[in-house]
């Protein structure tokens, strides 16, 4: 048996979970990663530990179960021989409203290093509707002899939890990155798929079709564009969901110049990527946002808003331009400061290929994990 054993929870949503999602993936990659690092992983539980209403009987609830099965893994553990048994465990995302109720408590029954990646704390939610939640969390990343942050603003509101002795790290968000770095640029065959004009300039746009943060995005894009001037761009969206009417209706501005087919597999998505000219998404409330190391690992400039964890994966006037949170008018004129300077976006292109092959793949951040493990 390997000597590296991990034990892997995500309480917010498994990584077999059956709805796509970035928490979902990003859940598979840090497996991958691990992996990477030598580790033999196991999924210790698939139970989502989440309250998303801020009731205090559920999370009562939620604690509970997560204390049986907790004891329930010990017992399970304590029965392996002692080399089939975890060497540590980790827990992804875990938060007021998913804390760990499970895994700081078999660490410390087993008597092994309990990690942590990407946690979130919040000091205004104490005393609130999930304060339960709250002081779950903040006790989890206390625990944690390893934190790994993937946003700098999150481990920022997380280091005052961590004891000295303990160890905070910086985890910037990664994927695979190799499907998008090798897909071709074939303009002809996307212009043909999609009724495109290979005349123009493509500007791209992958994000789920919900309500919240990702329509407020979309309703931003729109408000932007509707300020873009020239006859020389196309918008091609790829997404779908519940909230599809209202992208559309958000989009209208640009009716003439916008392409949206609707939800594609992900397998279909370098080639696309591959072929446009840029990336554009507001990124309203976005906690990193993965689309965006994709358009850049296939060589497209991002145009973003400058907020939360998106400085973290879009290097301002090196891959790409980023703009005051909901200034539609600046928005607007990175955009077309792009679309103008072909110089410019050659630039970008070739540093965000650079940027994402070389800091932001899973043998990167298996290099940052080995530490711990």
């Amino acid at each position: 048996m390997p000597a590296r054993r991990v034990a892997f929870y995500a309480p917010l949503k498994a990584p077999t979970h059956d709805t796509p999602s970035g928490d979902r993936r990003m859940a598979r990659l840090l497996i991958q990663a691990l992996e990477a690092a030598g580790a033999a992983v196991e999924l210790a539980s698939d139970f989502r530990a989440y309250d998303g209403n801020g009731d205090p009987d559920r999370q009562r609830a939620l604690r509970d179960e997560g204390a049986a099965l907790a004891d329930g893994l010990i017992e399970q553990y304590r029965r392996r021989n002692e080399d089939a048994r975890p060497t540590a465990w980790f827990t992804y995302h875990l938060y007021h409203k998913a804390p760990d109720w499970i895994g700081p408590r078999v660490a410390a029954a087993l008597d092994i290093p309990y990690l942590v990646a990407e946690p979130s704390f919040a000091p205004k939610r104490a005393g609130g509707a999930w304060d339960l939640g709250h002081a779950a969390a903040a006790s989890a990343i206390a625990a944690a002899e390893w934190v790994f942050c993937l946003t700098r603003l999150d481990m920022a509101c997380v280091q005052p939890l961590v004891p000295a002795r303990h160890h905070l790290r910086f985890l910037p968000p990664f994927l695979n990155a190799a499907p998008f770095a090798a897909a071709k640029a074939d303009r002809d065959v996307t212009a043909k798929r999609f009724g495109l004009d290979p005349g123009k300039r493509w500007l791209l746009a992958v994000a789920m079709m919900r309500p919240g943060d990702k329509l407020a995005s979309y309703q931003r894009l729109g408000a932007a564009l509707s300020r873009l001037d020239g006859d020389d761009w196309q918008l091609l969206v790829i997404g779908d969901g519940s909230a599809r009417g209202d992208v559309i209706a958000a989009l209208a501005s640009i009716e003439g110049k916008l392409i949206s087919p609707g939800p594609l597999a992900g397998s279909d998505l370098p080639p696309i990527y591959a072929a446009c000219d840029l990336y554009l998404w507001p990124g309203v409330g976005e906690a990193y946002g993965m689309a965006y190391l994709e358009a850049q690992a296939a060589g497209l400039p991002v145009v973003a808003g400058n907020e939360r964890g998106v400085p973290d994966v879009v290097l301002h006037a090196r891959t790409g331009l980023l703009t005051p949170p909901g200034d539609d008018g600046a928005f607007a004129a990175a955009t077309r400061r792009l679309l103008d300077d072909g110089g410019l976006r050659h630039k970008l292109s070739q540093e965000a290929r650079a940027f994402v092959s070389g800091e932001r793949t899973v043998a990167a951040a298996a290099k940052i994990i080995d530490e711990a493990l």
